[in-house]
């Protein structure tokens, strides 16, 4: 082997976080182009075909002729599976690099990130231990299901949000024996995985929330509403996981009647602003994030000093 297919293959991952409306997308593909770069994409909802306007997803235009992975992937009605994800992405980290080109991994969803980088496990699943769960919380309600996850795994039943996660975690304490936070990732890149230089990008807070405000409106000036009723027809109800989108809920709330336009859009700013903060958080959690000012003038320059 020659010792340039040895660096090629050793490239490292470059990873391109933070908090939504940081301008992550955009300096992926600036990036890219600088460092012969491929973009494999890590937000789950820009999985979704159709899902356009409300995810801010890199169109072509945008894309400037970087090649793009992991978009378009899923119909609405399919639930994405950071199983899955992280297979492929790790299969297109070999295929890029093997092509002499450098990997460029770029999203907000703090686990799918995780997943293609870090050591993480799956635990497993049993439908009917799911429907199981599922019917028990139809009769008894989430208060006595958090009560019993918080009797066997008290770290999951403060962390779940939903019910969804809530009858995941006691499905999988239930087929294992083992609380669901066990498989939770750890802070260290997967040996199978080339070596990984995480950037994150940070913005003053009150200007983050400015941004995406902005956004939103930007959304629906661009016809966030008429896409929302074009996946409708797509089978966007019976998504489990496209259903639930910022964005997306309260504008098929919108069309039921159940809230005006006006307070869709109030409701996917407060929901992006909390979805930014819990980004922060995950994020700031790992020390290995090299952090640069996103508005800064030298951007690039500052992410270009980290590699």
């Amino acid at each position: 082997m020659s010792s340039g297919t040895q660096a090629s293959r050793q490239r490292p991952v470059i990873a391109v976080v933070g908090a939504t409306a940081t301008g992550k997308s955009a300096l992926a593909v600036t990036l890219a182009q600088r460092l012969s770069g491929e973009v494999v994409n890590a937000d789950a909802l820009q999985f979704y075909r159709g899902m356009d306007i409300g995810t801010a997803k890199t169109m072509p235009a945008e894309q400037q002729g970087v090649p793009h992975h992991l978009l378009d992937v899923l119909d609405v009605t399919e639930e994405a599976s950071v199983a899955a994800f992280q297979a492929q992405a790790r299969e297109l980290f070999a295929q890029i690099r093997g092509r002499g080109r450098t990997p460029i991994l770029v999203g907000g969803s703090g686990l799918y990130v995780r997943a293609a980088l870090d050591v993480l496990e799956f635990p497993p699943t049993d439908p009917a231990v799911r429907a199981e769960v599922e019917a028990e919380l139809a009769a008894r309600g989430a208060a006595a299901l958090r009560a019993e996850l918080a009797a066997v795994d008290a770290a999951s039943a403060q962390n779940v949000r939903d019910e969804r996660r809530l009858v995941r975690a006691l499905e999988v304490h239930r087929i294992t024996g083992r609380p669901f936070s066990a498989f939770m990732p750890q802070r260290q890149t997967h040996p199978d995985v080339a070596p990984a230089v995480q950037i994150g990008l940070q913005i003053d807070r009150a200007v983050l929330h400015e941004r995406i405000a902005a956004r939103v409106h930007a959304m629906v000036d661009a016809g966030l509403a008429e896409e929302v009723r074009r996946l409708e027809a797509a089978g966007l109800r019976e998504g489990r996981t496209a259903s639930r989108a910022i964005g997306y809920a309260p504008f098929l709330a919108v069309q039921d009647g159940e809230i005006t336009e006006a307070e869709a859009i109030e409701q996917t700013i407060v929901a992006t602003r909390r979805f930014a903060r819990r980004q922060e958080t995950w994020f700031r959690a790992d020390p290995r994030v090299h952090w640069v000012e996103a508005l800064a003038e030298d951007v690039v320059e500052q992410a270009l000093a980290v590699l």
